[in-house]
């Protein structure tokens, strides 16, 4: 008995002992930094009445540094996840989720492109990034009690680069191939246009820390949904003829509320010429789009043909492919993903191979090699340091025309009252005279089918200057983008750039809008940029054509006549306006993923549904429907999901209310005025310090935000010296105590 009583005992201590290691494993076994940033740097941070900092270095570096400190004052909780992610450790915080991307940082070797890459950067690019990762380490190093993972920093700039890698891929759809694939799924490319979006696979089955045989790993996918489809961005620009004098850019990106792709605003200057307004996303040193006094820009998605993908032809072994006859390893190594499951950390060993064409992917169809524009590069880094002080059209657009960032169009302004749209992408250059389907699968075997380089520059969409005056896009075909007369003909540029030819309502709305316009000051945008309005074409035509032919009695009868009275505005006021709301979705989903077009009857069924049960009638007013929440505020919001006030997804609360997670994010309203220097507005949806609670700028913007309202920029020194509420130098000495502030 007492024996039996000893090996229980034993058993109870080695079961602890293994609970033990699983919650503390992973710390000691992650890949530790590069050399921590090093540096002395010295930055003033100076708050508005609004807590945007405005940074102020005598260099760039100084400048950089400051960034990082302001940044993580405001959403430190957010900057540690990108850190996590950009070092293959976000499993570890947010469990299935993270490894998800941790399995695709390792899928897309973001740690290997980042360190082959960052050290052939410029010098003072690789400064710059150095200066971050010191602030980034100031902060942790001073804020020991608010880092929720242990090993995390110190950080060095080449962590920080590795950030980059891994995410910029996936702003022209990465994830809608490497989705399916993972699953096993059909490749919706394979039966028309690439769109992003993909459903989301389960993470594969756990194993323990060993390695499995050969072919019986399953990858993971990134935690983006259908909804990934549906983000959006509008964005304009006004030449002085057209606006009355004044040369106009409005920056009205929709990204995520909050989180890793959320805007951050503030204003940097240096004594180097840095002298810029905007935002950046958490793990940045720089604005990605805003202004400084000689010119600006803003982006937004577009969806050209970046990707292509390989059937590999396999050996009965399972890891060689054949390439012009000859057999080729596979390259494998296996990883450990961290996998949070509430006190532990499970230790999930996959393995992640590469071809000569890229990334593969093993399922039960085969092997599939995908390669991608911008593949194995990082020179954006470079390029976005570079846009942010150029001074002219010239300067600015020589950084394009690099082709260093992947993906993303520019609409640009400047104080002489150039306005240009540039359909950048580094598009894959595709051999005109090899016969293949480029749109569909390609067979892996023939190395001609391997590109490894971009097209050009100039064979990309790009209109300067048009004669209407005005530019504008709303992630639709860059063919219609300026205007009757002044837009591009789809004819002269080469189906091999898979070009999309997509429209979208906030599109249709826009070029309807602005066509009309004779003339577009600030009122005539303003009523363009607020506009709640659908056009009854494309899948709105067709949701509404399907109800009214639909045969249906009782409340859905009663929901089908709100419908087929509604105004096709979602500005609150109409009596069908939460009814269209909750049913429009779905259907822009559908067209924008290329799936099966909803059942209309299910679909109204479901929204008549949520409103009887959570509101007791079919016709609440929207404004109660759909919710700006956060911190105890909860404010009634207008708009829709495709519209030009953009209210595009939502968490549905246990109150049945909508509380609005993506959509109209970062407004800036930039103006250059005949004899006047530049000056900008701004807004964002809660606050400047977005995840602390206790701070007055947690929710401060909120209402402005619901009442279409903005806020000044405070650019020029002068001016932020007047509205300071608080200003205050922050000092690193490096090999010292801790750094201090003052």
């Amino acid at each position: 008995m007492a024996m039996v009583k000893r090996g229980a005992i034993a058993l109870v201590g080695l079961l602890l002992l293994v609970l033990a290691g699983l919650a503390s494993w992973e710390p000691f076994f992650a890949h530790p930094a590069a050399v921590p940033a090093q540096g002395q740097y010295r930055a003033e941070i100076i708050r508005d009445e609004w807590g945007v900092p405005h940074i102020y270095g005598k260099r760039d570096v100084d400048a950089a540094f400051g960034v990082a400190i302001a940044h993580a004052e405001d959403d430190f909780f957010t900057l540690q996840d990108v850190v996590a992610m950009a070092r293959g450790r976000y499993g570890a915080i947010a469990g299935e989720e993270g490894a998800r991307i941790d399995y695709v940082y390792h899928l897309i070797d973001a740690r290997g492109t980042a360190e082959r890459e960052y050290p052939r950067l410029p010098a003072d690019t690789r400064a710059l990034f150095e200066a971050y990762a010191s602030g980034l380490n100031h902060y942790a190093e001073t804020h020991p009690q608010e880092i929720k993972l242990a090993n995390l920093f110190p950080v060095a700039g080449v962590d920080v680069a590795a950030g980059f890698a891994l995410r910029q891929p996936f702003f022209f759809g990465l994830e809608g191939v490497i989705g399916p694939l993972v699953a096993g799924e059909d490749l919706r490319r394979e039966h028309g246009p690439d769109i992003p979006g993909f459903p989301r696979p389960p993470l594969p089955d756990a194993k323990p820390a060993t390695p499995a045989p050969q072919g019986a790993a399953r990858a993971a996918a990134l935690p983006l949904g259908d909804e990934a489809a549906l983000l959006g961005s509008n964005a304009f620009a006004v030449a002085p003829q057209k606006g009355g004098g004044v040369t106009t850019l409005i920056s009205n990106s929709h990204q995520p509320l909050r989180g890793g792709v959320a805007w951050y605003e503030l204003v940097v200057e240096s004594g180097e010429g840095w002298h810029f307004a905007g935002a950046n996303f958490p793990g940045s040193p720089f604005p990605f789009l805003g202004h400084n006094e000689h010119l600006g820009w803003t982006n937004t998605v577009n969806t050209p043909d970046m990707i292509d993908i390989y059937r590999l032809e396999l050996d009965a072994s399972g890891t060689r492919y054949r390439l012009d006859g000859k057999w080729r390893a596979l390259e494998s190594r296996w990883v450990t993903l961290p996998v949070r499951l509430g006190p532990l950390v499970l230790p999930i060993r996959r393995e992640v191979l590469r071809s000569v064409h890229g990334p593969v992917i093993r399922n039960a169809k085969g092997a599939f090699a995908i390669r991608y524009g911008g593949i194995g590069r990082l020179e954006q880094l470079d390029a976005y340091y570079r846009l942010n002080k150029a001074k002219s059209f010239a300067e600015w657009e020589a950084q394009l025309a690099r082709l260093a960032i992947p993906s993303t169009n520019f609409i640009y302004a400047d104080r002489t009252g150039t306005i240009a749209y540039v359909y950048n992408a580094a598009i894959p250059a595709r051999p005109a005279g090899v016969k293949a389907d480029w749109r569909s699968v390609l067979p892996g075997n023939r190395s001609d089918l391997i590109w490894q380089a971009a097209v050009p520059y100039a064979a990309l969409p790009r209109i300067v200057n048009p004669a209407s005056g005005w530019l504008y896009n709303a992630n639709n075909t860059p063919f219609t983008a300026a205007g009757p007369g002044s837009d591009l003909d789809p004819g002269a540029f080469s189906p091999l750039l898979g070009i999309e030819l997509k429209q979208t309502n906030r599109s249709r709305r826009a070029y309807q809008l602005l066509s009309a316009a004779s003339v577009l000051d600030r009122p005539a945008l303003e009523a363009i940029k607020y506009d709640t309005g659908y056009a009854r074409e494309g899948y709105v035509a067709r949701l509404w054509d399907g109800l009214a032919q639909l045969k249906v009695s009782g409340r859905l009868a009663e929901a089908r006549q709100l419908l087929l009275d509604w105004d096709f505005s979602a500005d609150g006021k109409g009596r069908g306006d939460a009814l269209a709301l909750l049913l429009i979705r779905d259907f822009m989903s559908a067209d924008y993923n290329q799936k099966p077009f909803p059942d209309v009857r299910a679909k109204l069924e479901a929204a008549s549904d949520h409103l009887l049960a959570h509101f007791g009638r079919l016709d609440p007013p929207m404004g109660e429907v759909l919710r700006l929440r956060l911190g105890g505020r909860d404010l009634p919001l207008d708009g829709g999901s495709d519209t030009l006030r953009a209210a595009t997804t939502w968490d549905v609360d246990a109150d049945g209310r909508l509380r609005l997670k993506h959509g109209d994010s970062f407004i800036m309203w930039v103006e250059w005025a005949p004899g006047a220097r530049v000056a900008s507005r701004s807004v964002q949806p809660f606050g400047a310090a977005s995840t602390r609670p206790a701070s007055p700028h947690y929710t401060d913007q909120m209402q402005l935000f619901v009442d279409h309202r903005l806020k000044p920029v405070h650019f020029w020194r002068d001016d932020i010296l007047q509205h300071a509420r608080d200003r205050r130098t922050v000092l690193r000495v490096p090999d010292s105590t801790p750094s201090r502030s003052r």
